[in-house]
C-alpha cells in the first residue's frame, strides 16, 4: 500500500466507480462522482494559491461539499485544518495566527469574522464560492511522501493553548486500512454517519472506513434517535459515541427489531458506561464494540469483532499498535494489572504538535512513545482499562473540555478568587463541566456563565456554577479536584 492518502483514495474511487459513496437525503453521490468533482476542486483550490504543504482552514456545517473539500485538499498535496462551528472568534484568531492558511472556507455567515481574524493575511471564502468557480478540468494529483503531513486537528491544551497535532499520509491511510479489516468493513455495508466531521471520529475513522472498503453512508447533520432507528432498516453499522447509545435507550422506539438488520454498533471518544453497554445489549440483542482512541494517534484499541465484548473495558491494542502502561514521572514500564499512563506507539502515531518541537519532544519517550496522558491498566486477557486522565481532561458529549482553559478565564474575572473546573457523571452528556469557584464579593452565577459564551464554544461553558467559601487543598496547597468531583458526583442524578 502507498503512503500517499490520496492514492489510497483514488483506488477506492476507480474500483467502486459507479457505487453510491454517501447519501444526503437530497442525493446519493457515486465514488465516480465525488472523485470528479474533488479533482475539479482541487483545481479550483491551487487556482487560489493552495500548494502541497499549505493549510487549508475549514470551518463549515456538515455537508458532502465539505466532504469533497477535504478530498480536494488532500489531492492538492496541502493540509487539511477542520474546525469545530461552535468556536468563537478568539479561539478561531488563535489557530488562524498559528497555523498561517493561505485560505479559510468559512459558512457565509462567518465571512466578515474570519477577513479580521489571523491578521488578515489569508484568503476568505465559502463552499458556495468555491463550488461556483469549479474549472471543467480535473487538477492531476499531487504526489506525497508518506510522512508528510496530510491534516492538522487542533487538541485543548492543559495550559489553555490548544497544540495542533499533525497527523501524517501514513497516519491516516495505516489506520484506515487496519480498521476496515478489524471491524470487518465490506462492500455490502451502510454507515449512519450522524458525527461531526471536524475530528478524527467522524472524518477520518468513519470517512475512511466507508471509503476503504467501498461501503456506503448516510450523512446526517446530526443525531436524532428517531431518524437514526428509521435508517437501521437498511443500515448496518452505527459509529457513536455514548450520548447516542444513552438517547437511543431513551427511544422506546428502539427495539430487537428495529436493530435486527444491523451489524455493528460502535462507541468511543468518551467512556461508554457497564451500565450502559448492559442495558444495550439487553435491549437490542447487540454488544456495543468499544474502542479507544485519541487525536494523536487514531485508534489504538478495540473490542474484537469475534470474541468478548467486554463492558467498561476498551479491549486490546490493535494490530500494529504496541502499548505499555508506565510511571508517569520515570516513564519505568509497570507490570500487568498495576495502574499508569497509558503509552503508545505505531503507524498510527502522529508527527508531532505544529511548531510546537519542545512540547512534542515532551509528550514522547526516548525510545519513541507517545505518553497519551490517559490512566489505565491491562488485565490478564490483555485487554486495556482506562480509569481516569493524568490532567484532569474532561469528555462531554465526545468533545474534549480541558479545565484549565475555562480556569483561566474564570481566575481573570475581579469577582473571582479562585476556580477549580471539573467532569462530574451526566446522564445524557457523559460527563458534564462544572465549576467550582471561590467568589469575591457578590457573584451572579448565571451572569457569569452567559459572559463565558463570549470566549468559549458551548460545550466548554460550565453546565453549572457552584460556590464555596474555601476550595479544599492538599498540604502541597494544591487544590483537590478528586474531592470535589466525588462532592458533586450526584449532581445531575435522577
Amino acid at each position: 500500500m502507498s503512503g500517499d492518502l490520496y492514492s489510497r483514495f483514488a483506488q477506492s474511487f476507480e474500483r467502486f466507480s459507479d457505487s453510491v459513496l454517501v447519501e444526503d437525503g437530497a442525493r446519493a453521490w457515486t465514488y465516480g462522482e465525488i472523485a470528479a468533482m474533488a479533482g475539479r476542486l482541487a483545481g479550483r483550490l491551487q487556482a487560489l494559491g493552495v500548494a502541497a504543504g499549505e493549510r487549508v482552514l475549514v470551518q463549515t456545517d456538515k455537508s458532502v461539499e465539505t466532504l469533497i473539500l477535504y478530498f480536494a485538499t488532500i489531492r492538492a498535496g496541502a493540509i487539511y485544518l477542520p474546525l469545530n462551528i461552535d468556536y468563537t472568534e478568539s479561539e478561531l484568531d488563535y489557530f488562524a495566527t498559528d497555523a498561517t492558511p493561505v485560505l479559510a472556507v468559512c459558512r457565509d455567515q462567518s465571512v466578515d469574522l474570519f477577513g479580521r481574524i489571523g491578521g488578515g493575511a489569508m484568503q476568505v471564502t465559502t463552499l458556495a464560492q468555491l463550488f461556483a468557480e469549479l474549472p471543467e478540468a480535473e487538477a492531476p494529483p499531487v504526489p506525497r511522501a508518506s510522512d508528510d503531513v496530510a491534516a492538522i486537528l487542533y487538541t485543548s491544551g492543559t495550559t489553555g493553548k490548544p497544540k495542533g497535532a499533525m497527523l501524517t499520509q501514513a497516519n491516516l491511510a495505516s489506520n484506515g486500512e487496519m480498521l476496515i479489516d478489524f471491524w470487518r468493513f465490506t462492500s455490502e455495508d451502510r454507515l449512519i454517519h450522524a458525527l461531526p466531521i471536524f475530528h478524527v471520529h467522524g472524518l477520518f475513522i468513519a470517512v475512511h472506513c466507508v471509503l476503504f472498503s467501498g461501503a456506503s453512508m448516510v450523512f446526517l447533520p446530526k443525531f436524532e434517535s428517531g431518524r437514526v432507528i428509521e435508517l437501521m432498516a437498511d443500515s448496518t453499522v452505527l459509529m457513536g459515541v455514548p450520548t447516542f447509545y444513552i438517547r437511543l435507550l431513551a427511544d422506546p422506539a428502539f427495539t430487537r427489531e428495529s436493530a435486527a438488520n444491523m451489524r455493528l454498533f460502535i462507541s468511543g471518544s468518551a467512556p461508554l458506561s457497564a451500565d450502559i453497554h448492559r442495558a444495550f445489549e439487553q435491549r437490542s440483542g447487540h454488544r456495543v464494540l468499544e474502542r479507544y482512541g485519541m487525536t494523536e494517534t487514531g485508534m489504538l484499541t478495540s473490542n474484537p469483532y469475534d470474541g468478548e465484548r467486554r463492558a467498561g473495558f476498551v479491549g486490546p491494542p490493535l494490530p500494529g499498535v504496541s502499548l505499555r502502561i508506565a510511571e508517569f514521572e520515570t516513564g519505568k514500564v509497570l507490570p500487568q494489572g498495576e495502574v499508569g499512563i497509558v503509552e503508545v506507539k505505531g503507524p498510527n502515531v502522529f508527527k508531532g504538535y505544529w511548531q510546537m518541537p519542545e512540547k512534542t519532544a515532551a509528550e514522547f519517550r526516548p525510545d519513541g512513545y507517545f505518553i497519551t496522558g490517559d490512566m489505565g491498566f491491562i488485565d490478564a486477557d490483555g485487554y486495556v482499562q482506562l480509569v481516569g486522565r493524568e490532567k484532569d481532561l474532561i469528555i462531554s458529549g465526545g468533545l474534549n473540555v480541558y479545565p484549565a482553559e475555562v480556569e483561566a478565564l474564570l481566575d481573570d474575572r475581579e469577582d473571582v478568587g479562585e476556580a477549580a473546573v471539573i467532569g462530574v457523571p451526566h446522564p445524557d452528556f457523559g460527563e458534564a463541566v462544572v465549576a467550582v469557584v471561590q467568589p469575591v464579593g457578590a457573584f451572579d452565577a448565571d451572569a457569569v456563565r452567559e459572559e463565558l459564551r463570549k470566549d468559549l464554544a458551548a460545550f466548554k461553558v460550565p453546565k453549572m456554577i457552584l460556590t464555596m467559601e474555601s476550595l479544599p487543598r492538599n498540604t502541597m496547597g494544591k487544590i483537590q479536584k478528586k474531592l470535589l468531583r466525588e462532592q458533586y458526583a450526584d449532581l445531575f442524578a435522577g
